[in-house]
C-alpha cells in the first residue's frame, strides 16, 4: 500500500448533494457519500468501463490499450478499477489520449491508501488529469470484500462494460453481471477456447454479451 495527497485534498459527496451520481440510484445499495479526488466535474461525462483479467496477457494489454484510447477519442470517460493489468493498461491509454481527455478510477480502499503501490504514480497522473473514487474513507485499507462492492460502483456509473480478458471466475465478470442487472450493455472481446484468459468473455458472450472486435462494435451500441 502506498499514499497519495492527504484527506484534506479529497472532496466528499453525499447521495443527496447535487453533484452525486444519479446512475449509481440503479443499484439496490448505492452509496450513502464517495470521497472523490481530481475533477469532479468528469461525473457528468458519459462513461465506459474497460475491465479484465490483473494477469493479462500481452494481447490482452494491447487490446485494452487499443479500444481505451479508442472510446476515450470518441468522447467517453473511461472508467476501470486501477488494478494490475487490463485496469491499469486502460487507464494509461486513456490518459495518453489526448491532453483532454481523461480516465477515472475507482478503488477498492481509501483515496490517501493506493493499491496496488506499483500504481502509485499512476493514481497521481489520474488524480492531476482524472479523477479517482472511492466509497471508502480516507485509511481505509483494500480489504478483500472491498473489491466487489467497487465493482458495482463502476457498473452502475458507465453506459456498458467491456471485458477485455477474464477467466470464468473473477471479478470481471461480476462486474458484466452487475451491469446486465442493472440495464447496462456488456461487451466481450473474444479469444481462444483454449486460453484461460478468455474463458470468462466467451462465457459472457454465449450468455448475451456483445462480440466485440474492434471500438467501432462498441461506439455503434451506445448513445452518448
Amino acid at each position: 500500500m502506498s499514499k497519495i495527497s492527504t484527506p484534506a485534498s479529497f472532496t466528499l459527496i453525499k447521495r443527496r448533494d447535487r453533484n452525486y451520481p444519479p446512475r449509481l440510484n440503479d443499484l439496490y445499495d448505492p452509496p450513502a457519500c464517495i470521497y472523490t479526488n481530481g475533477n469532479i466535474d468528469l461525473l457528468k461525462v458519459p462513461m465506459i468501463a474497460v475491465v479484465g483479467s490483473r494477469l493479462a496477457s500481452p494481447e490482452g494489454l494491447k487490446n485494452a490499450a487499443v479500444f481505451s484510447y479508442a472510446l476515450s477519442q470518441a468522447g467517453l470517460l473511461v472508467v476501470s478499477g486501477l488494478a494490475r493489468g487490463i485496469d491499469g493498461a486502460a487507464h494509461e491509454a486513456a490518459l495518453s489520449s489526448a491532453p483532454h481527455h481523461f480516465t477515472m478510477a475507482v478503488c477498492g480502499a481509501g483515496l490517501d491508501v493506493i493499491y496496488p503501490k506499483e500504481h502509485l504514480g499512476l493514481a497521481h497522473s489520474i488524480s492531476q488529469k482524472g479523477l479517482l473514487i472511492s466509497e471508502y474513507p480516507p485509511g481505509s485499507p483494500p480489504n478483500s470484500c472491498h473489491f466487489p462492492r467497487r465493482n458495482r460502483i463502476i457498473a452502475a456509473l458507465a453506459l456498458g462494460v467491456v471485458v477485455i480478458e477474464a477467466a470464468e471466475r473473477s471479478g470481471s465478470l461480476i462486474t458484466a453481471r452487475l451491469a446486465t442487472d442493472i440495464g447496462r450493455e456488456v461487451f466481450a472481446v473474444p479469444g481462444s477456447i483454449q486460453s484461460t484468459l478468455s474463458s470468462g468473455c466467451n462465457l459472457l458472450i454465449q450468455q448475451g454479451a456483445k462480440l466485440v472486435r474492434e471500438p467501432g462494435d462498441i461506439l455503434e451500441e451506445l448513445i452518448f
